[in-house]
């Protein structure tokens, strides 16, 4: 079944995991599979006034709506291309007297949308919003109490001159919004800021090595013609070659977690057991639990001790984190580190995660040759558990190689460099603003490299002076979130 710039794939059905997406034809690494426009879209409460609801693009100065002053946009090229679905929030929004949750929003885009259409198969969709899962007999007591508050309010805000819509229904629409709400990005990538429905991505099913990955494309609204305008949109991209007949599949979750966690993680967010091979055999477990090897090989009970202490130490950096409180970041990773590395292999996620925080919070203290020793470890650590064209290895990857050319270390660092800019290039295309980022930092490490090569004396004197007259990158301040996942949940 194909329809509308989906000919490459097909909805199939299997044996326990219900509905799936095939391929058609053959792909290979960093091939756009298919791309698509949001069903619905809403950007998040937090940042309504940060956020262009539009393009979900973040910018220094909005247009707010004359009308509700609740949406804001680019300019008027955004403006115009939101009308079609503000209209009707406009007006509710004026009648309700101020805008309700993200939840309740996209629930009315999206029967906003059902009332102009119909519920059918909408254009270049391979299913309906009917077919969508919506697990609402799987959820437990909290999520009911949660259901029936989401309901309510939006029969409050529902316009009683729209086209009404039964209980049932609506409590659908708000289970496929919980199961199936696709995180969006900024420009960046770096950050969450709004969710999405897109139906035919969610009939791609989960595998926790898959060959496929998920990018936002904010899409560009800023040739002078319109009709070179691109929307907003997700690209669904390969990241192994993929034969015709193969199943097209993502990852829910991050990779970096062993299979009994990502399988809970997996069940209690999205209600299926996963039973990809890398759950069945536990690949990579080891690796994800590895203790150091030799003679000195710790006992079970100091291995035991250390993961605790670990993990009490996470707790405590994220309150500090919260907190803002750097320098005592940095003291808990190093006491940290002290106990772990005697004891655990260089492949051990509570090693990883540690390093991984101490980098970041060291480079945005401007202490980058410290930074620069644990970004290094992190990444070796990463190469040999990710898989080699992961979008969160990428990014990982050119946080290592920005902190080493900081830091001065310009040969690691462009190498490093290189190899996120080939990652990227994959998982992220030639065009989306972090890989064109990453361009110009490879043309500039590459030059200053040859620079360096040529005489080092020069080169760290030419360094030293472009320091002084200017004032070095301040590093972003860390974030306590994760990067965004692939779907968004309530928590």
């Amino acid at each position: 079944m194909t329809k509308g710039g989906m000919e490459s794939v097909e909805v199939f059905t299997t044996e326990g995991k219900g509905r799936g997406l095939k391929a058609q034809k053959e792909f290979l690494p960093g091939d756009v599979i298919f791309a698509e426009p949001a069903y619905a879209a809403v950007v998040f409460d937090s940042l309504t006034h940060v956020i262009c609801h539009t393009c979900f693009k973040r910018q220094e100065k909005l247009h707010r709506c004359g009308q509700c002053k609740f949406a804001y946009y680019c300019d008027r090229t955004c403006q115009r291309a939101a009308w079609l679905n503000h209209k009707n929030e406009c007006s509710a929004i004026k009648r309700h007297g101020k805008a309700p949750s993200e939840n309740i929003r996209l629930a009315a885009r999206i029967m906003w949308k059902i009332e102009r259409e119909g519920s059918g198969l909408s254009e270049g969709c391979l299913v309906s919003i009917d077919e969508l899962q919506n697990h609402v007999d799987s959820f437990g007591e909290e999520e009911k109490k949660d259901l029936r508050t989401d309901v309510e309010s939006f029969l409050e805000f529902w316009p009683p001159h729209c086209q009404q819509f039964g209980m049932q229904f609506i409590s659908h629409v708000f289970g496929v919004i919980s199961c199936n709400g696709f995180t969006l990005s900024d420009q960046r990538g770096l950050q969450a800021v709004g969710v999405g429905i897109f139906p035919n991505l969610c009939q791609a099913n989960h595998d926790c090595w898959p060959n496929c990955t998920v990018v936002f494309n904010n899409g560009n609204h800023e040739a002078v013609r319109s009709m070179f305008h691109t929307q907003m949109r997700i690209e669904l991209r390969a990241l192994s070659k993929i034969s015709p007949g193969d199943e097209l599949t993502v990852s829910y979750v991050d990779f970096l977690n062993v299979s009994e966690e990502r399988r809970k993680q997996l069940k209690k967010q999205y209600y299926f057991d996963c039973t990809c091979e890398h759950c069945k055999k536990q690949v990579k477990d080891g690796l994800m639990l590895a203790v150091k090897e030799g003679e000195g090989k710790p006992s079970a009970d100091t291995v035991k001790e250390v993961i605790q202490f670990s993990k009490d130490t996470l707790e405590k950096i994220n309150k500090a984190r919260m907190e803002g409180l750097y320098h005592e970041v940095v003291k808990l990773c190093r006491d940290c580190l002290k106990k772990q590395e005697p004891v655990l292999g260089d492949t051990n996620i509570y090693l990883l995660r540690i390093l991984s925080i101490a980098s970041e919070v060291l480079s945005y203290l401007q202490m980058f040759e410290e930074a620069a020793d644990y970004a290094k470890k992190m990444v070796d650590g990463y190469l040999k558990i990710y898989h080699p064209n992961n979008a969160q290895l990428g990014m990982a990857v050119m946080r290592a190689g920005v902190t080493h050319w900081h830091a001065g270390l310009i040969e690691v660092g462009h190498g490093l460099i290189c190899k996120a800019y080939a990652i990227l290039l994959i998982t992220h295309g030639p065009s989306h603003p972090i890989t064109k980022d990453l361009e110009v930092m490879r043309v500039q490490t590459e030059m200053e490299l040859r620079m360096f090569q040529q005489n080092e004396f020069m080169y760290y004197k030419m360094r030293e002076a472009a320091l002084k007259n200017q004032k070095i990158q301040v590093m972003p301040e860390p974030s306590n979130e994760n990067a965004p996942g692939l779907f968004h949940k309530k928590e």
